[in-house]
């Protein structure tokens, strides 16, 4: 899973933003929490929000950091 590319989209009205790894939808995710559950099931187990928060190097985030989930 490191090598791959996981790009977090901006938030929409709602404040989800759309989550894809290597170009394959992985859902909507409404924080850090859902996004970890996401790269989990992708295959970074046993992670969670911390860990996407301390390793965001693994994820292009658009429209704003892990902090940003309002529009």
């Amino acid at each position: 899973m490191s090598s791959r590319r996981v790009v977090v989209s901006p938030p929409n009205e709602a404040g989800g933003r759309r989550v894809y790894a290597d170009g394959q939808f992985l859902g909507t995710a409404f924080s850090l929490r859902d996004l970890a559950v996401f790269l989990e099931r992708a295959g970074l187990e046993g992670w969670d929000e911390l860990d996407v928060a301390q390793h965001s190097e693994l994820v292009e985030w658009q429209g704003g950091d892990q902090d940003v989930w309002e529009r």
